[in-house]
């Protein structure tokens, strides 16, 4: 067998070998057989020579220092959070405009009217509801059922009207047997409630039940995590109460929703003209 390749990489080896050991380094491979009877070569007996070489060198070498980082301009802008679905200069009938007879989902395909929202555009309130039921979708108004006259009476109690504020639906086509809508329906409708809020611009935001509620605050948790508290949403103060059509099956939940709305009346400074309903 031919050993000229073996022969080559020895060869390469020894020279590699050489010159670390010109380095003073040290040798790279110690025999185990005879390494209680072989001298090794060792960095730190070189050491003092070769660091007095190095010294005046180092010394004599000009400290180079990075240049300096310039200072970034501090920017009030909206949070990430805040920026995404703003539309600069947007009203209320060019979102309506941009929502069109809207096919992006399912929810399309039984609908009779496109229940966009209704009441003052400049409302200090607005009220969410979950979706259009049957009476809704017939009129394409918001709240025209029981439960909405339920809240008709609960907006009265608080000393206002109902064209004194804003009301609207997370998802505007009505679900097929008034089911919850799905998250991939609350998805693709979403967007155009988040444009009506930012329009409006108002001081309160009631949630009416637990889709609304958690639309608005990105959470998957139940209603009776944060029924009656306060929550920040893109500088107004939202606050999450039961659903009127809750509370048509559980009268005794009414106690609980006056209570609330007595927290955004003493925000907004109102003053009841009537007792309660």
């Amino acid at each position: 067998m031919d050993s000229s390749p073996k022969q080559s990489q020895r060869e390469k080896l020894e020279a590699w070998l050489r010159y670390y050991d010109d380095l003073n380094l040290g040798e790279f491979y110690t025999d185990r057989r005879t390494m209680g009877n072989r001298p090794t070569k060792r960095l730190a007996e070189n050491a003092p020579a070769t660091m007095a070489a190095v010294r005046p060198a180092i010394a004599s070498a000009p400290l180079k220092t990075a240049p300096p980082i310039p200072a970034l301009p501090i920017v009030n802008a909206p949070s990430l959070f805040e920026a995404v679905d703003r539309v600069e200069n947007d009203t209320l009938e060019r979102i309506r405009e941009d929502l069109g007879e809207c096919t992006r989902c399912r929810l399309h395909k039984q609908r009779n009217k496109i229940v966009f929202g209704a009441g003052n555009p400049h409302a200090e309130l607005v009220f969410v509801g979950e979706g259009p039921g049957h009476d809704e979708d017939v009129q394409g108004l918001p709240f025209v059922g029981r439960a909405g006259k339920l809240l008709t009476q609960m907006i009265e109690a608080m000393g206002l009207q109902r064209d004194d504020v804003y009301i609207c639906n997370v998802v505007k086509c009505r679900p097929p047997e008034n089911r919850k809508p799905e998250d991939d329906e609350v998805a693709t409708c979403s967007p155009y409630l988040y444009r009506q809020l930012d329009t409006i611009a108002p001081k309160a935001i009631v949630c009416l039940g637990g889709t609304a509620a958690q639309a608005l605050l990105k959470t998957k948790d139940s209603i009776s995590r944060f029924r009656g508290q306060w929550f920040d949403y893109r500088n107004t103060k939202l606050l999450v109460t039961y659903h009127p059509a809750y509370l048509l099956r559980n009268p005794n939940a009414k106690g609980d929703v006056w209570k609330d709305l007595q927290k955004v009346m003493a925000l907004l400074g109102l003053k009841t003209k009537k007792a309660s309903q």
